[in-house]
């Protein structure tokens, strides 16, 4: 019993907001920690009902079944498994009722095998009722009242945790030293029960020993570390795959244990438990006449190296295995120096662990792994195909029209980096950008810090190239250009990481970190086609700065800060969607158009068009017409506000952009319509069978639009080619590339009209924030327009 008392307590908490891990996670989960010297585990998910809403109602026998599984699970591992309950949101201290209440749930958990539990009075009101009130002194009384006799009550078990109101050094008031609350849990909370704090904030980037001992004084006990370092529940853009940081190992000396709240993702907690496991056994190892060493760079390195093999095994979601092999028993004793081989074949015997239902009832495990849809991989639908095209250098020069995203010719065969079907391995390098794109909440790991460091400097130096720029020097010139190679480079080893993500054999990683590497892959494409733009010297500076703001006040980690980066980072709709449900391994590239796309691009368009007219063309109409209508007068005038869309087969959409309707209006009957009449003459001699209406369709094309209309949305989008994916996200991102260049140029205001009947069309823009402003009865033309401010 003594000996139990003084150990380490260090492990996990699973104490999150949102979905409660499945029993066959928590499963592999005793299994790390039993491999890693990890020695806690405490039950707290703040969804499961029964464990916070519904505290007073008792688990159903078949709940009972699997709690008890868990506990025997986690104590066959060697594992101290610590029940936790969360009764502060309704209790009424004073309540002899809800006292019984409160006493029969714990009773009926320890009756389980359950030997140590914790109440929790975290993120609660202050206030008592008036019957509280009346009963005890002040908050903290009561809650300590309560506590003390619940832990008498279950036989003063040797691991028994409580959590206060004021968890950390924030949220005391007036001070941790001088706050009444935490006197009186120090005062009068039994001695041998410990108590839960989080640092100096909920979520502490480092944990000192002067801000320990300060609270262990206050408290008259050393405190257990809730330790909150890579949660993520409050941020739904954000995941920490960095290792164990901030912490020395010689803190030990002043905790009764460290538990570590980890992600929500199950598959994102391996490095974090991983490097956690070496950070204690590097404070068991402490001796008085050493140092105590623990290098959180060489734990990731260690943990990158064993994660390695567990990120390439065919596991699908849920930690269900594909495999049919019968599951090993593994090893019984646990090892305090983990070896890899040992601690791999141990994970591999465990993936085959059968199905079992999830503890709580009420959360379902992760669904089957999305699937790449039937035909992904031979090409979208309708589109096998595409004429050969010779291959581009990988990395251009920015503005300068590069060939497939990935130098793949259209019409070859995906090689290397090309198409990402089938099941892929994960790189090391793949998996380090990975871990620095998602490092720690208070710190940015290397690829993230040179992501954000160039964009910010690119963007802050574009005078350097802008057209507008005569007196720059070459070597400043070659010096941006060189920089944004880098830059680019880097967007597409992102876009290659999802796509090895999504083409990898792990679904059960796919299922945990594709809505992250997927929000990460979309935002860079952005910023890729930025820098691409701003590269061809087309901006005039007038809004580069994007929004400045406190690196708190904006959400998102890296993808959040890159976006804010552009100068339309604040309409986070453009931003912040859900994920498809059939993510895709299609490897895409968005950039500024090139006046060697034209054919492709009319190529295209008369196909869509034949396609939505579902017959053959006249063998008498020119092949140019659906393309000179659709797209020529924007490719002709206004080139520089036209995206490209292409994969590893090629072009495959885009959208384009007037900075200035009323502008372009006089340009096109000044240029472009006379051409049109050259290329299109009357009747008569070379003519062709749709000439006579021809010109006057050009002009109704380019529609007329009220001042009232044009002195808040002067700019326009025209949508004529954009595709159509199986993730529309991809649109959505290639329209938001050209909202950023529009908004650059001083852009306040963009419209976009839509046929009435194009529901789709329709939806998608007012998603992306569109609201309809005029509408067929009011004009002479059937169309709605939908506008936006930027």
């Amino acid at each position: 019993m003594m000996e139990e008392k003084k150990q380490f307590l260090c492990g996990v908490v699973e104490g999150f907001y949102g979905r409660p891990w499945s029993m066959d996670q928590r499963k592999v989960l005793f299994q790390w920690m039993q491999c890693w010297g990890l020695n806690t585990y405490l039950y707290g998910p703040k969804d499961d009902l029964k464990h916070r809403l519904l505290w007073r109602e008792v688990y159903s026998p078949e709940e009972e079944g699997q709690l008890r599984t868990l506990i025997v699970e986690a104590q066959s591992r060697g594992l101290r498994f610590v029940y936790a309950l969360s009764p502060g949101q309704d209790i009424v201290f004073s309540s002899s009722c809800d006292l019984t209440l409160l006493k029969r749930k714990l009773r009926q958990v320890s009756d389980l095998g359950c030997q140590a539990f914790a109440i929790l009075f975290d993120d609660i009101d202050h206030s008592m009722c008036q019957a509280d009130s009346e009963a005890f002194s002040s908050f903290a009384h009561a809650q300590v009242t309560v506590t003390n006799e619940i832990y008498r009550f279950l036989g003063e078990p040797p691991v028994f945790l409580f959590c206060p109101t004021e968890y950390c050094g924030s949220l005391c008031s007036p001070s941790v030293s001088k706050s009444p609350y935490l006197q009186t849990v120090g005062e009068d909370l039994l001695p041998d029960i410990t108590v839960i704090w989080t640092g100096s904030k909920v979520i502490s980037r480092k944990l000192s020993v002067d801000c320990l001992a300060e609270v262990e004084s206050v408290l008259q006990r050393p405190p257990l570390i809730w330790d909150n370092l890579h949660a993520n529940d409050y941020d739904s853009r954000r995941l920490f795959l960095g290792p164990f940081k901030g912490r020395e190992p010689q803190l030990r000396r002043h905790l009764r244990g460290l538990l570590l709240n980890p992600n929500c993702e199950f598959e994102a907690n391996y490095i974090p438990l991983h490097t956690l496991g070496s950070w204690n056994r590097a404070g068991k190892e402490e001796r008085k006449d050493e140092e105590c060493e623990y290098c959180p760079d060489e734990a990731l390195s260690a943990a990158l190296h064993d994660w390695m093999e567990e990120l390439n095994q065919p596991l699908q979601a849920g930690r269900q295995s594909a495999r049919t092999d019968q599951r090993s028993s593994g090893p019984t004793s646990r090892c305090k120096t983990p070896d890899r081989s040992d601690c791999s074949s141990t994970f591999r015997g465990s993936s085959t662990v059968a199905k079992l239902p999830v503890f709580p009832l009420n959360s379902s495990s992760p669904p089957s792994s999305p699937t790449k849809v039937k035909g992904e991989s031979e090409g979208r639908e309708g589109e096998k195909k595409r004429p050969n095209q010779p291959c581009q250098p990988k990395h251009p020069t920015p503005g300068s029209r590069p060939g497939a995203p990935s130098g793949v010719g259209r019409g070859q065969k995906a090689q290397g980096r090309g198409l990402c079907g089938g099941k892929g391995l994960l790189s090391e390098s793949q998996v380090r950008l990975l871990v620095g794109l998602h490092y720690l909440p208070h710190e940015h790991g290397p690829s993230a810090q040179k992501l954000l460091q160039d964009l910010t400097w690119l963007k802050t130096n574009c005078h350097m190239v802008s057209a507008n720029s005569k007196k720059a020097l070459p070597q400043k010139v070659d010096e941006w250009r060189g920089r944004a190679s880098r830059f680019l480079s880097l967007c597409e080893d992102i876009a290659q990481l999802h796509c090895s993500v999504v083409g990898g054999a792990n679904r059960a990683v796919l299922y945990d970190l594709y809505p992250y590497v997927w929000d990460l892959r979309n935002t860079a494409l952005v910023a890729k086609a930025f820098i691409c733009w701003l590269g061809c010297g087309k901006t005039t500076g007038a809004d580069l700065l994007g929004v400045e703001s406190e690196p708190w006040v904006f959400k998102g980690g890296v993808s959040g800060e890159v976006q804010m980066l552009l100068p339309i980072g604040s309409s986070s709709e453009l931003f912040t969607h859900p994920p498809p449900l059939f993510p895709t391994s299609r490897l895409y590239n968005i950039r500024p158009y090139h006046s060697k796309d034209k054919v492709e691009l009319y190529r295209m368009v008369r196909q869509l068009h034949l396609r939505t007219q579902g017959g053959q063309e006249s063998s008498a109409a020119h092949p140019d017409v659906v393309g000179d209508r659709c797209l020529g007068p924007c490719l002709a005038l206004c080139p520089e506000y036209s995206f490209i869309l292409e994969d590893e087969l090629g072009v495959c959409g885009c959208v384009l952009g007037i900075l200035d309707v009323r502008t372009f209006a006089k340009r096109c009957q000044a240029s472009w319509l006379p051409a049109m009449r050259d290329k299109y003459p009357p009747k008569g001699g070379n003519t062709h069978s749709n000439t006579p209406d021809l010109i006057q369709l050009m002009e109704e094309d380019q529609g007329e639009y009220p001042d009232s209309l044009l002195y808040h949305f002067p700019s326009q989008l025209r949508l004529d080619a954009l595709p159509e994916l199986v993730d529309i996200s991809v649109s959505r991102t290639l329209l938001t590339a050209l909202l950023t260049a529009l908004k650059a140029n001083g852009c306040q205001g963009v419209f976009c009209e839509v046929q009435p009947t194009d529901r789709q069309r329709l939806e998608f823009l007012t998603k992306l924030g569109f609201l309809e402003i005029l509408r067929g009865e009011a004009r002479s033309r059937e169309g709605v327009v939908l506008g936006r401010l930027l």
